[in-house]
C-alpha cells in the first residue's frame, strides 16, 4: 500500500472530468464546500454525510503532560479538536486496504519461487 498526498486541485481536476464541468468552477465549488463546513464547525455544529461520516467537535479536558526529553510536567489547558467519525463507505473502504495488504504480505512473489 503506497501513501500519497493528494491535493485539491487533483480532486477537481477529477470532479470536472468525470462530470463534464468547468476545472476552475469545480475547483470554487470544492473550496465553497470547505468553507462552509469549517465555517459550520467555528459555529460550534456538528456536520453529517450518510455513510460519508460525521465531523463534530469534542472537549478535552485540561492535564498535566510530560516532556519526554527533560522529564519535567507540563499543563496542557482545556481545548476543543475536531473528530471525525468514519461511516460505512469509509469503512468498508479501509477494510478493502487491510484486507489487500493482508494478502500480498501473506502471498508468494514469483522471486519465492524461484
Amino acid at each position: 500500500m503506497t501513501e500519497q498526498t493528494i491535493a485539491k486541485r487533483v480532486l477537481a481536476d477529477r470532479i470536472a472530468e468525470r462530470q463534464q464541468l468547468n476545472q476552475g468552477q469545480t475547483l470554487q465549488v470544492i473550496q465553497c464546500f470547505l468553507d462552509e463546513l469549517v465555517d459550520e464547525l467555528g459555529r460550534g455544529n456538528r456536520l453529517e454525510f450518510r455513510d460519508f461520516g460525521v465531523f463534530e467537535l469534542v472537549s478535552r479536558k485540561p492535564r498535566t503532560a510530560l516532556n519526554p526529553k527533560t522529564l519535567e510536567k507540563v499543563p496542557v489547558l482545556r481545548r476543543t479538536v475536531v473528530k471525525f467519525r468514519a461511516g460505512r463507505l469509509v469503512k468498508g473502504k479501509v477494510r478493502e486496504l487491510t484486507v489487500d495488504a493482508s494478502r500480498k504480505a501473506v502471498l508468494p512473489t514469483k522471486q519465492d519461487d524461484a
